[in-house]
C-alpha cells in the first residue's frame, strides 16, 4: 500500500513512500505475537492463582501509565524514533524471560519490560508519522494512513490466533515464546527504518522541560484541550471491552469452540472502521456525534440481545468506535505543534489507561449483578454523552460564527 493521490496531484514523494511501508511493516511486526493468546494458560500452568494473575494485568496498567507521559516527553526532546525501536527489543526480553524461567517474579517483571516498551512506542508513533507526512505536504492522509496500519495490527493479531494453535501444539510454550520474541526484534528492525528529519525540540534540556511546555500549550488553547480529551473518551471504554468480548460471545449459548470465530467477525467490523478513516476524515463535528450515536445503539441492542447473530451489531459498534479513534487521533494531531506532539500524545494515551481502568472496575460491578449482556449495553451510555456533548459545542460554534457574521453586517 502507498499513499494514495488526489486526482491531478503529482504521486506521493520515495521518503513518504518508505514511511508508509516501515509503518505497514511494524503495525504488523507489532501485533503478530503469538504468546498473545495462550499467556493466560501459561500463568495458570505455571501455578498462578486468579489474584496472582490479576495482580501481573494491574501491575501491566501501572507501568504503562507511569512511563506514557515521560517517554512522550523524552520522545520530543531527543528522538521519536529512537523509543520505535527500544520499545519492541523491551518487551522481547520480557517474553523470553516469561518461558526461560517460568515464574511469578519472571512473569512480573516481564509485564514491567512490557508496559514500558509498549509505553515508548505510544505517542512517538503517531508524532513521527503525523510530522514525517507532514513534511512532504501529505498532513491530510494522516488519518487514512493510521487507519489502514491499525487495520493491518489487527490482521495481524487475527492471524496470531489462528498460528499459535498449531505452533503451540508443535513445540508448546517454548515455540510460541521463541516466534513471539522473533517478532519483537523484526519490530525492532522495522523500525530503524523509519525515516526523521525533524530536530529534536530538547537542545539539551531534560525531558520534564518538554512536558512542562507540552502540558502549558495545552492549557493556554481550549481547541487543543478539546481534542486531547476526545481521544480517551472515544478509546477508553471500547478498548477495554475487548477483553470481555470472549465472555460475551459464550453467553449467548454457543459452544466453546464457536466463540473464536464470533469474535473473528467482531473484529472483522473493527478492521473494516479502520479502513474507513481516509473516506471518513472530513466528518464534521455533528458527523462524529452521529457516528458515536449510532455505534453506541449497535453496542447497547448488541449486547442486550443475547443472541450470536447480535454480534454483528456489535462488530458494526466496535466498527464505529475503531473509526472514531483514528479520527480523534487525527483531529489532535492537527491541532498541536510539533514540538510537543509526542508529549501530548501521550497524555491523550495516559488519560485512555485511566478510562480503561475505569471501565474495567464499572463492567466488573455490572456483569456481576446483570450479566454481560447488560454490561455491554450500559457501556454505550458513555459514548451517547460525549456525542451530546459535541453536538452541543457543534451548537455554540455555530451560534457564535452566526453572531460574528451579523455584527459584520450591522452598521456602526
Amino acid at each position: 500500500m502507498t499513499v494514495s493521490t488526489s486526482p491531478g496531484r503529482a504521486p506521493a514523494p520515495a521518503g513518504t513512500r518508505r514511511l508508509v511501508r516501515t509503518l505497514y511493516a511494524s503495525a504488523f511486526c507489532d501485533e503478530f505475537v503469538l504468546l498473545y493468546p495462550v499467556y493466560a494458560l501459561l500463568f495458570a500452568d505455571t501455578g498462578l492463582s486468579v489474584w496472582q494473575t490479576a495482580s501481573l494485568f494491574g501491575l501491566w496498567s501501572l507501568t504503562g501509565m507511569l512511563f506514557e507521559v515521560p517517554s512522550g516527553a523524552w520522545a520530543d526532546a531527543v528522538s521519536r524514533r529512537l523509543p520505535l525501536i527500544l520499545g519492541p527489543l523491551l518487551t522481547a526480553a520480557g517474553f523470553a524471560l516469561w518461558v526461560l524461567a517460568p515464574s511469578y517474579g519472571a512473569f512480573a517483571l516481564g509485564f514491567v519490560l512490557w508496559g514500558a516498551g509498549g509505553a515508548l512506542g505510544s505517542g512517538a508513533l503517531e508524532a513521527l508519522v503525523y510530522d514525517e507526512l507532514d513534511r512532504a505536504g501529505q498532513a491530510g492522509h494522516y488519518a487514512r494512513v493510521m487507519g489502514r496500519a491499525r487495520a493491518i495490527g489487527i490482521a495481524a493479531t487475527m492471524s496470531a490466533m489462528g498460528l499459535a494453535g498449531p505452533v503451540f501444539a508443535w513445540g508448546g510454550y517454548d515455540a510460541v515464546g521463541a516466534a513471539s520474541v522473533l517478532a519483537c526484534l523484526a519490530a525492532a528492525a522495522v523500525a530503524t527504518r523509519f525515516p526523521e528529519h525533524r530536530t529534536p525540540s530538547g537542545g539539551g534540556e531534560r525531558w520534564s522541560a518538554t512536558l512542562r511546555a507540552g502540558l502549558a500549550d495545552a492549557r493556554a488553547d481550549r481547541s487543543v484541550r478539546g481534542a486531547l480529551l476526545l481521544v480517551p473518551a472515544v478509546t477508553a471504554v471500547w478498548g477495554a471491552l475487548d477483553e470481555y468480548t470472549p465472555l460475551l460471545a459464550h453467553d449467548t449459548g454457543v459452544a466453546a469452540e464457536t466463540v473464536p470465530w464470533l469474535l473473528l467477525v467482531i473484529w472483522a467490523g473493527a478492521t473494516a472502521g479502520s479502513l474507513l478513516a481516509g473516506v471518513a476524515e472530513r466528518l464534521t463535528t455533528n458527523g462524529f456525534a452521529a457516528l458515536l450515536t449510532g455505534s453506541a445503539l449497535a453496542l447497547a441492542v448488541g449486547g442486550l440481545a443475547g443472541t450470536p447473530a447480535a454480534l454483528v451489531l456489535v462488530a458494526f459498534a466496535f466498527g464505529g468506535f475503531q473509526l472514531a479513534t483514528v479520527l480523534a487521533d487525527a483531529r489532535l494531531q492537527q491541532r498541536i505543534d510539533d514540538t510537543g506532539r509526542a508529549t501530548l500524545t501521550s497524555v491523550a494515551g495516559l488519560g485512555t489507561e485511566l478510562g480503561n481502568l475505569a471501565t474495567y472496575g464499572a463492567y466488573a460491578a455490572a456483569a456481576t449483578a446483570w450479566g454481560h449482556g447488560n454490561a455491554f449495553a450500559l457501556s454505550a451510555l458513555p459514548y451517547v454523552l460525549t456525542a451530546l456533548l459535541l453536538a452541543g459545542a457543534a451548537r455554540t460554534t455555530a451560534a457564535t460564527a452566526r453572531a460574528r457574521r451579523r455584527s459584520r453586517r450591522s452598521p456602526s
